[in-house]
């Protein structure tokens, strides 16, 4: 039976759901902001047509999106989505369609716009997991181009994703929210997969994910996270020394493999202390922990409360 891959492993412990919000019809000028998400709420924007300047105030960054890009922001940062013309912006209109998204119209007469907005919820406490090792801005490019070597695959299938999104949000037809939330989920997933896959991957998990030498070792800590795996062990993997190995993890991640693996465990463990007849020692036992008081005093220090205490909130009544 073939391994599971890392994303498939990752997205088995992080539930991710999402839902489109509002399309942008707009002609020039015109400007939209976002005030910073909640911590379990990943933005998404998708340029169907047209061009757009996104700004991040906090990375003090620009960068000029064009029809078929898609921009994530994990760490839920305030941003600004404008023309570029410096103009003032024109007087919007909104309505609700039938599928609960809003259609956000102007009469601007310069440079169209078609641009779909919408929300990631991460199920907490993974949301800690996914800012910390993924890149505070993810933006990658759609594609209808043909694929050459196959590495611009997973490009062409984000653009037939787009293209459905685009598709349902045009028309109430029955379903249709459904269908667009759940293209939703999947537009993450293939945001991840494509980015790992560029010949240039953005820093920390995606860097590690795509590079050819140290891949293996991360399929094979998603894959088993709770076995007490040793740095010549990873090393050797990915047919490194062990010091080749400690730099080359730090210098794409950022923290070293067993802060990861740490990591991983503490949220396979909050998965299960979800399940009330599981007792404490067995979800321990499963996260890789033989001494429950070292699970514990692990898990509070990353999570920021016991394992009772999470067990406590996670099956609390909404």
């Amino acid at each position: 039976m073939p391994e599971v891959d890392w994303l498939s492993q990752l997205l088995q412990i992080v539930t991710v759901t999402g839902q489109l919000e509002v399309r942008c019809a707009y002609g020039a000028p015109w400007r939209i902001a976002w005030q910073r998400a909640a911590a379990n709420e990943i933005p998404y924007h998708v340029v169907v047509s047209g061009r757009a300047m996104f700004e991040d105030p906090e990375a003090h960054t620009i960068r000029e999106l064009r029809s078929g890009d898609v921009v994530l922001l994990p760490h839920g940062a305030p941003h600004v989505l404008h023309d570029g013309s410096g103009e003032a912006p024109i007087r919007t209109r909104q309505h609700r369609g039938a599928a609960g998204w809003m259609l956000s119209e102007n009469d601007g007469e310069g440079e169209r716009l078609d641009l779909l907005c919408g929300r990631l919820f991460i199920a907490p406490p993974h949301d800690r997991l996914i800012r910390s090792y993924l890149p505070a801005n993810l933006v990658t490019r759609a594609t209808s181009e043909p694929a050459g070597d196959g590495m611009d695959a997973a490009a062409q299938q984000l653009a037939s994703l787009v293209r459905l999104m685009r598709a349902e949000s045009a028309a109430d037809r029955a379903g249709g929210r459904a269908i667009l939330n759940a293209l939703s989920s999947a537009l993450f997933t293939l945001v991840l997969r494509s980015a790992s896959e560029a010949e240039t991957a953005p820093e920390g998990l995606l860097a590690l994910a795509g590079h050819p030498r140290l891949a293996p070792a991360i399929a094979a800590m998603f894959a088993d996270p709770a076995r007490s795996w040793r740095l010549a062990e990873l090393a050797e993997l990915c047919s490194m020394s062990r010091a080749t190995f400690m730099r080359h993890f730090l210098e794409r991640l950022g923290c070293s493999a067993q802060d990861l693996l740490t990591d991983l465990r503490m949220s396979l463990a909050a998965n299960e202390l979800r399940k009330p007849v599981i007792s404490t020692e067995s979800v321990a036992e499963a996260a890789g922990y033989q001494s429950v008081s070292a699970f514990r005093r692990v898990f509070a220090d990353r999570m920021g409360m016991t394992p009772g205490e999470w067990r406590r909130q996670a099956l609390k009544p909404t």
